[in-house]
């Protein structure tokens, strides 16, 4: 066995989406889904005698997380650093849009906690664990306004700004390459890599990205690219060395992520010779059920009928997707299905109702139509749902003055 690390990242302590608030601790039931998830992975690394730990950035969802959240988050790193260094590189979730202004994790170094290693600028040491010496290096997630405000920036058109902000990147990270090879070495990193499949996070996203090139990550100086900000979980460079692995999001964002395996990955650093297990954990299941009852006599009965043969788990959250026809909407009640689905955590009830569409009103020509009536006929003939298009035509409305 070489040297035990822990590389997990994307806490995103106090997303509260699909959730409710506990009664006993007024926090939500999401934000624990986050905390309980963290648990595993530190309960993982003390159970199998961890020698190092990356957290790979992103601990909260905001730049301004409450008291409460700072203070289950920190507890738990402070858990983890009783028995191993750990590396923590500033994410964009993490990072103060001035740079003037503290970052989430700088308590952590205000108090120069024990066996914690804070990344909120490109930097690098030498790492020594119970198990020996480790070279770590680090890169924070790359402001790209910052980036913008350098001299050498200044009046470049937009393709030689995306050039030049990515070859900056790739300096940066050139010049944290080890200056000795007889020891581990890791980069961790909180940034997107070209070729790397991306999830939800663009839904949680503060600015734009700056890129970095997979050549100028995937180096062969390292054994090992810790990596944070992709929620999906994946190797970037699969197949080849070193591996520069996304671990993904601790816990499900929305249903997008249904399908997506959580966990961190659980590494055995050697010199040249490096490999990793992706672990899951036991993320909260989102679960999608399609039911058509256009051609159903009862409706409520083969709606019902259809949720009891999707086997859901236990506490999932939960969206059904309802096809309908118009005429049956009044035989479809929602407290029916919310019954049905007794003992999950949330659900959300979606009906898309099929009409016929009105391409005429009474004896109106379509010049006769108002241009609002015109959009609604659009939408209709588009097939989307009635609730849909109530909302959509006042924004349209506004739209046209």
């Amino acid at each position: 066995m070489g040297i035990k690390m822990l590389h997990f990242a994307d806490a995103h302590v106090g997303m509260e989406n699909y959730g409710s608030i506990d009664p006993d601790t007024g926090v939500s039931t999401r934000v624990k889904d986050f905390l309980d998830r963290m648990d595993e992975v530190i309960d993982y690394g003390i159970q199998h005698d961890v020698d190092l730990a990356i957290f790979a950035g992103d601990a909260y969802k905001t730049r301004n997380p409450s008291p409460t959240y700072k203070r289950e988050f920190e507890s738990r790193i402070k858990r983890l650093s009783e028995h191993c260094p750990v590396v923590m590189v500033v994410g964009n979730h993490d990072m103060p849009g001035m740079a003037s202004k503290a970052h989430t994790m700088d308590a952590f170094a205000t108090l120069n906690v024990p066996n914690v290693i804070i990344g909120d600028r490109p930097g690098g040491q030498v790492v020594e664990t119970k198990s020996g010496p480790v070279y770590v290096a680090w890169m924070p997630y790359p402001m790209r306004n910052r980036l913008l405000a350098l001299e050498e920036n200044q009046g470049k058109t937009i393709e030689e700004l995306e050039a030049a902000l990515r070859e900056q990147v790739g300096a940066i990270l050139r010049s944290l390459r080890p200056e000795r090879n007889d020891i581990p070495a890791v980069l961790a990193g909180h940034f997107t890599v070209n070729g790397a499949t991306t999830g939800a996070e663009g839904l949680l996203a503060l600015g734009k990205d700056v890129a970095a090139l997979l050549e100028d990550v995937a180096d062969p100086a390292w054994d090992y690219v810790a990596m944070g900000h992709i929620h999906k979980f994946q190797d970037v460079n699969a197949g080849r060395y070193p591996s520069v692995v996304y671990p993904g999001s601790l816990e499900r964002v929305d249903f997008g992520e249904a399908n997506d395996p959580k966990g961190f990955c659980w590494v055995d650093l050697e010199r040249g010779k490096t490999s990793w297990e992706f672990i899951e954990v036991n993320a909260r299941p989102f679960i999608v059920v399609d039911i058509d009852i256009t051609e159903s006599e009862a409706p409520a009965d083969t709606a019902i009928e259809a949720i009891a043969q999707a086997n859901i788990p236990a506490g999932a959250v939960v969206k059904v997707r309802v096809k309908m026809r118009a005429d049956q909407q009044g035989m479809l009640r929602e407290k029916e299905l919310q019954d049905a689905l007794a003992g999950t955590s949330s659900v959300t009830i979606a009906k898309d109702v099929t009409s016929e569409v009105r391409t005429r009103l009474g004896d109106l020509s379509p010049e006769a139509m108002t241009p609002l009536e015109l959009v609604g006929t659009f939408f209709e003939s588009k097939g989307e749902p009635q609730e849909r298009i109530d909302v959509l035509l006042p924004a349209a409305g506004e739209m046209m003055g």
